[in-house]
């Protein structure tokens, strides 16, 4: 539908999710919905590092199991994470005998492996698939930003990375909420410089991406109960509203983004969560319990900042991309 918008004919659906939080987003608004809630931020292991790597191997192997499915079942697991080479990703997956396919796209992986997981079932290569991705604060605050142990301070427009793991079962068989559709982002670069002010590099993305779903498929905010971003926090999420008021599309009545859902506003988490774990936990636990009891209709668009250290210390600015996909649930018109 239009250049850049899939309208899957047979939609798959989402028929388990698992999500592993630690111990601050155990504390937020949806810590009663998370599956498992930990008390210590490295899970048990010796680095944080390995706690990334064995919160994202857990929630892929108990959405595996609440899908009531074995290894032999799932065609490919889809994921990504923030650390270099993916490691978190590829190291969760050798604990699988299952094709892996690896990805990054930042914050945006969870809803890029979705798109892209949609797009392989509904096209009959697959018939089912693993999506899932997650982040932590500790391993990400010291390989983009500084040493935990100097103890920086943080300027207001920053936000609090998120610990926690995300998973789905993705398949054409069984009941769950259904993925209709897929927008795929283009990385849009608005010459933000400040790697600390996310929501400002990926709002434009946001908005890019909603804006060309909106018009390839004739459809405006009123098509749907809720447009969930990931992890624009509340700045990136006032300039996402303004940016889409000036194009013609109001959607502050129906915004709502998960870097502002899952921690209370307070000094400590400035603007919001981030990290690719804060749409992936929610999106597994909130907005899945919510598209299982209701009927609804939601937009759901990680976005991701595309940045590393190499290129903030080069002065670069900071891209970024937003993937989207539509989600209903079964029966609505």
């Amino acid at each position: 539908m239009g250049q850049h918008t899939i309208v899957f004919q047979k939609p798959p659906k989402i028929v388990s999710s698992y999500t592993v939080v630690g111990p601050k987003e155990s504390e937020g608004p949806l810590a009663e919905e998370f599956h498992l809630r930990l008390a210590d931020d490295k899970f048990g292991e010796n680095t944080f590092e390995k706690a990334e790597r064995k919160m994202l191997e857990y929630a892929i192997d108990h959405a595996i199991t609440a899908a009531g499915r074995n290894y032999e079942n799932i065609d490919a697991i889809i994921s990504g994470d923030l650390l270099n080479q993916i490691v978190s990703a590829s190291f969760a997956a050798r604990a699988f005998s299952i094709p892996f396919i690896g990805l990054y796209s930042a914050c945006s992986t969870m809803g890029q492996s979705l798109a892209i997981g949609a797009t392989l079932l509904s096209g009959e290569f697959m018939n089912c698939v693993v999506c899932g991705t997650g982040s932590h604060f500790a391993s990400a605050e010291r390989q983009y930003r500084f040493p935990l142990e100097l103890g920086c301070s943080r300027p207001p427009c920053a936000q609090w990375t998120v610990t926690g793991a995300g998973a789905c079962v993705l398949s054409l068989e069984g009941e769950g909420p259904k993925i209709t559709m897929a927008t795929f982002g283009k990385v849009i670069d608005y010459g933000v410089t400040d790697a600390n002010n996310m929501g400002a590099a990926m709002a434009p993305a946001a908005a890019d991406t909603l804006y060309r779903h909106f018009a390839e498929t004739k459809r405006t905010a009123d098509d749907y109960d809720m447009i969930v971003t990931g992890d624009l926090g509340a700045y990136g999420s006032k300039l996402m509203n303004k940016l889409m008021k000036d194009k013609g599309y109001p959607i502050d009545t129906k915004h709502y983004d998960c870097g502002e859902m899952i921690y209370y506003r307070d000094e400590d988490s400035y603007q919001g969560g981030s990290g690719a774990g804060c749409s992936a936990v929610t999106l597994c636990s909130h907005l899945y319990r919510l598209l299982s009891t209701k009927r609804m209709r939601i937009v759901f668009m990680a976005t991701g900042a595309l940045l590393s250290t190499i290129t903030t210390q080069q002065g670069e600015s900071v891209p970024a991309v937003s993937h989207l996909v539509v989600i209903e649930s079964e029966g609505k018109k």
